[in-house]
């Protein structure tokens, strides 16, 4: 499972039986047990990655770190390097769910309090955390039909597949007007110890500042996710 989480929908049943050095039939059996269990699942191409039970066990172990004390303390110091609401959210569903957030002094407050949900694919804060799930894992949560919430939303799962992957390999993700017009935002996945983006953080910044503060609200957003990711394996 661990090599499974480490390159998520991308070996086959052969491939795990080769590094593992664990014969064909043996692996067989071990693989097709986990996915009974829901440990790991399937894709169509024959592919492994985590199952949701895993997902359930990475949400009770959050229930023991109080990630949100953790946020407030490390968020208010990207707050005011950057001066910009920093959030923190997770996936659920086909939604990104708002666990806090802190507030920048701004006569503009954004509507994504606490307990809210924002369609996940229209968020920087869900494509980050998509782009660390399987492409099968990805297709359960999403419609074929993706909501459009402004004129810049992606709609096309094809489209936002290419931009997930983009997303992994940069170890970030922004989104320009998708979910709110006047609004920009970049968000960095929380990340546990096998590598598992268990929530993220983002800073939303209104367009009129997104070109001059992007690059240094990237950098900011990214340290802090690494800060929590470390905070949470000690």
């Amino acid at each position: 499972m661990e090599l499974i989480g480490k390159e998520p929908g991308k070996l086959k049943l052969m491939d795990l039986s080769n590094r593992l050095e664990i014969n064909k039939s043996s692996m067989f059996v071990l693989l097709h047990t986990l996915e009974q269990l829901g440990w790991i699942s399937k894709g169509l191409d024959d592919v492994y990655s985590l199952g949701r039970v895993l997902g359930s066990l990475g949400n009770a172990f959050l229930g023991q770190f109080d990630l949100k004390e953790q946020f407030r303390e490390q968020a208010a110091k990207s707050r005011d390097i950057l001066q910009e609401t920093i959030q923190l959210a997770k996936l659920d569903g086909d939604s990104v769910l708002y666990l806090e957030k802190v507030e920048a002094p701004s006569r503009v407050r954004l509507v994504s309090e606490p307990g809210m949900r924002f369609p996940a694919h229209a968020t920087a804060l869900g494509k980050v955390l998509l782009a660390w799930e399987s492409e099968a894992d990805i297709d359960g949560r999403l419609n074929d039909s993706l909501e459009e919430l402004t004129p810049n939303t992606i709609t096309n799962k094809s489209k936002l597949f290419a931009q997930l992957q983009s997303t992994r390999s940069a170890g970030f993700a922004t989104e320009e007007q998708e979910a709110v017009m006047g609004f920009c935002c970049v968000a960095a996945p929380i990340k546990d110890a096998r590598g598992i983006a268990v929530a993220a953080v983002s800073a939303s910044i209104a367009l009129h500042k997104w070109e001059q503060t992007r690059e240094k609200a990237t950098a900011e957003v990214v340290d802090l996710a690494n800060r929590l990711s470390i905070a949470l394996l000690t």
